[in-house]
């Protein structure tokens, strides 16, 4: 499987476009590299950029971007709201497939190596890349920022990890390290007074705030034992937050890195300055995400949001994170389009979901050409997604019917049963076809030679296999809807029982129309003892789901007569 590693450079220049788009260009030539995202500040004078790749083309990609940065960045210049201490002055690797932390953190020893030694830009290793825990900190390396770093660098203990004990006036000093996935937040205030932001940031950070004698500002710092400042924690966990005002808006605004959102995930930091800002006397305007997000935070936010209206979380994906980003403002400051912010939507293949991108019209036209797909292995799984989607409309007109208030969460439950069939089958009517392409390919394999007809066999045998697989999984799936539909007929609105009923239809059609498909590729496939295994299987799921059909049927119509 491919090993993917993410990239987040941050380079000290967020005003001149040309600076930055020569700097992409550079990540951009490197062949297998896919530039996310490139998220400029102008308050900050600080541009984000993201991208993703294989880590060895990472890594080259950004020691290109690394160098561009040096040469046409004067940091003897550079003016920003945000702590820099170089040209390029972080550069994190993040995992993201099928590699870890320690592989990751070792490709990030090499790019500090070359960045050190090839370009003459004294480089420091952080958080899971350093070994000295003294210095592992982002925050800690950075201290005194650029200003500062000409004397700091003369330190023994701050010599860095590679390149010269010297420092580089014009490019400065850049960070580079392994970490988890960081989400950067900023959240907006009504408020021009960096103090007052700040004083929420301290409220809200984990690290906290400097315990004091008397006013908890100017009063006599209190120390342990060992003559170190004591400290207030902060109420959130995993949050590293300052204020600031930001004069291309016009606000103060809390400044947030988030770096564990398993631990702290966005809406909860969200709320937590909603609720100490208002303790202040401030009010919470909306947010800013700068760079990217996973597709789970968004979906979690918008779940959060709903159920604090007490209202059914068994919504699409795409009207979660509306509700994600409305609650949080996120398009407060600029529009926020899902489909160049969450990562996941980055990096989908827009083939594989070919089918179910398509209109209605479109997909009817597909189906009735002179092609043989998609055929009855797609058409039997959109059934299960017809049938899927029916009984969870049911399940969230039962949760928001009026006089039905207690049971809300009785049928969010099962509006998010349904909601997940759905998506799942909606997958498997684009890999039915998939499935059908894979055997057409095998069968067009050469057949020359002994060896070739041998790679082909086996292909053949490999693409039956999973032909057969799919159409089964649509059988498995649309049969589990089935007990949604049930409860929805059984308990739901009345008024939409007959909606129930055409959800059963469905669902019964998707998987007597899949089995079909699974018997006719059994055919082709040489493992009998599997084929008389998945056959039985099949019979049985197909016996049961027209049984609970029909019962459905019968209380429909029980309630209609």
């Amino acid at each position: 499987m491919t090993k993917l590693i993410e990239c987040v450079p941050n380079f000290s220049e967020g005003v001149n476009l040309d600076i930055i788009k020569q700097i992409t260009n550079e990540v951009e030539s490197v062949e297998g590299v896919l530039l996310l995202n490139v998220d400029p500040g102008k308050a900050t004078n600080r541009t984000v950029v993201t991208f993703v790749g294989e880590p060895k083309k990472v890594i080259e990609a950004a020691f290109l971007a690394i160098k561009k940065a040096g040469e046409l960045i004067d940091m003897s210049k550079h003016k920003g709201e945000h702590p820099r201490m170089g040209a390029t002055d972080v550069c994190p690797l993040i995992p993201i497939a099928n590699i870890s932390m320690e592989e990751t953190a070792a490709y990030a020893k090499q790019l500090a190596k070359r960045v050190g030694e090839e370009l003459g830009i004294p480089a420091y290793l952080y958080e899971h890349a350093q070994a000295d825990s003294r210095r592992n900190n982002l925050s800690v390396i950075r201290a005194g920022e650029y200003e500062g770093f000409f004397k700091k660098i003369k330190l023994p203990e701050w010599k860095p990890d590679f390149g010269p004990a010297e420092f580089n006036a014009k490019s400065g000093a850049t960070v580079i390290g392994a970490r988890d996935f960081l989400i950067a937040y900023n959240v907006n205030l009504n408020t021009t007074s960096t103090r007052r932001a700040n004083s929420i940031a301290f409220d809200v950070r984990e690290a906290g705030r400097v315990m004091r004698e008397g006013d908890p500002i100017n009063g006599k710092i209190i120390t342990d034992e060992n003559g170190k400042p004591k400290s207030i924690p902060g109420s959130l966990k995993s949050v590293k937050a300052i204020g600031w005002y930001i004069e291309e808006y016009g606000i103060a605004q809390i400044s947030m890195n988030l770096t564990n959102i398993e631990v702290t995930p966005l809406h909860i930091a969200f709320d937590e300055v909603c609720t100490k800002a208002a303790e202040r006397g401030m009010r919470v305007t909306g947010s800013e995400l700068v760079g990217l997000i996973p597709l789970k935070a968004m979906l979690d936010a918008g779940k959060y949001f709903l159920l604090k209206q007490q209202r059914s979380v068994g919504v699409s994906e795409k009207e979660l994170i509306k509700i994600a980003i409305k609650s949080m403002g996120l398009a407060e400051l600029a529009p926020f389009n899902p489909e160049e912010r969450i990562i996941e939507y980055l990096l989908k293949d827009k083939a594989s979901s070919k089918l179910a991108s398509m209109t209605l019209i479109d997909f009817a036209d597909e189906t009735a050409s002179e092609s043989p797909a998609p055929g009855g292995g797609s058409i039997s799984a959109y059934m299960g997604v017809l049938g899927a989607s029916l009984a969870t409309m049911v399940a969230n007109l039962s949760s928001h019917k009026k006089g039905w208030d207690s049971r809300w969460e009785e049928f969010s439950t099962w509006a998010e049963k349904g909601q997940q069939y759905k998506d799942e089958l909606i997958k498997l009517v684009d890999l039915d076809t998939v499935a059908f392409n894979k055997i057409m390919e095998a069968f067009s394999l050469p057949k020359s030679t002994d060896e070739e007809k041998a790679v082909r066999n086996n292909a053949i045998q490999d693409a039956t296999r999973y032909a057969i697989e799919i159409p089964f999984k649509v059988m498995e799936i649309a049969y589990k809807s089935l007990a949604v539909i049930k409860a929805m007929a059984e308990t739901g609105n009345p008024n939409s029982v007959t909606d129930a009923g055409v959800a059963a239809l469905c669902a019964r059609s998707a998987v007597i129309g899949a089995f079909m498909n699974v018997k006719i590729n059994a055919s082709g496939y040489k493992d009998k003892d599997y084929i008389v295994k998945v056959i039985a299987d099949g019979a049985e799921i197909e016996r049961k789901a027209i049984a609970l059909e029909q019962e459905i049927i019968e209380l429909v119509n029980g309630k209609i007569v």
